[in-house]
């Protein structure tokens, strides 16, 4: 069996799981969906998500039920019963082992927690890096106002691009990223000018913009920098398949460091604000903004 079937399997176990996850959900019927065996699916899943099944359903439900307690004047015993859990008391114990709080607690104070943000695995493209060289892109472009701002972010060493920093930092800042509350837009990847690049520390790093009067908790390993106001030119382009976003987005990436923001009357201000990149996804295309003046 190619790993390809198994990469193929394990997203539709991961499909299936997100759509259900509401949802009482047995390993009978999963593994329908997979079509492999119980045994085999469960081994192969594992492999790649370094879960089993059924804690991955667990961590994503104590996850989702996490942001609608944050989100949502909700009764802990109601979201339980919504995500599944028998009891009051079984989803305490969950949830408090899962991010060290309790719900009630959690629901008052909504600090940032170290949420299960899973990601779904794509098959290695089979095109060569230059195919898309030959296609034509259309990009979007718009330029918006940033307020003054903070950020919350995490360094690296060395990084200079996302999966450097993982290697550096590990796959867990975004699941706590997306837990704060108080946060201006989505988490991104950011580049940092010189200016705020701690000598020891990498370029690349990933964080999120909170409000300049922010006074909530920074997570241990985190820090919050000061953001000037600023334009940002954001650039944006169509959809496309995930199992090819590794080409789809190096090209973009490759126009935009061609682009002359002069031609519109503006020219780069890398000092004023980080480049970011937000997370790419296919329904939506790949997003990147750059400050400007």
């Amino acid at each position: 069996m190619s790993n390809d079937n198994h990469v193929e399997a394990v997203k539709k176990v991961f499909e299936y799981i997100n759509e259900n996850i509401d949802k009482k959900m047995s390993l009978q019927e999963i593994a329908k969906v997979s079509g492999y065996s119980s045994w085999h699916i469960s081994r192969i899943f594992k492999q790649h998500y370094n879960k089993s099944i059924f804690s991955f359903i667990r961590s994503l439900r104590l996850s989702k039920a996490a942001l609608h307690l944050r989100d949502n004047e909700s009764n802990v015993l109601d979201v339980a019963l919504d995500f599944m859990f028998d009891s009051h008391e079984g989803f305490t114990r969950a949830f408090a082992k899962e991010f060290r709080i309790n719900p009630k607690r959690y629901s008052k104070d909504t600090p940032p927690i170290k949420l299960f943000i899973p990601y779904p695995i794509n098959h290695k493209t089979n095109k060569e890096d230059n195919v898309l060289d030959h296609e034509t892109i259309v990009i979007f472009s718009q330029v918006i106002e940033k307020p003054k701002r903070k950020a919350i972010i995490k360094r690296a060493i060395t990084a200079k691009e996302y999966f450097k920093y993982c290697e550096e930092v590990g796959s867990d800042v975004w699941g706590t990223l997306c837990s704060i509350k108080e946060a201006l837009f989505e988490p991104a990847g950011m580049w940092l000018h010189k200016s705020i690049i701690n000598e020891g520390t990498s370029k690349y790093v990933q964080g999120v913009e909170v409000p300049f009067d922010y006074n909530g908790i920074v997570p241990e390993g985190f820090e919050i920098i000061d953001l000037d106001a600023c334009k940002a030119m954001i650039f944006q382009d169509p959809q496309y398949d995930d199992a090819d976003f590794l080409v789809a987005v190096g090209k973009v990436m490759k126009e935009i460091d061609k682009y002359d923001p002069t031609s519109f009357g503006f020219e780069w201000a890398d000092d004023l604000s980080p480049r970011f990149q937000y997370q790419p996804r296919g329904e939506r295309g790949y997003i990147e903004g750059r400050a400007v003046k």
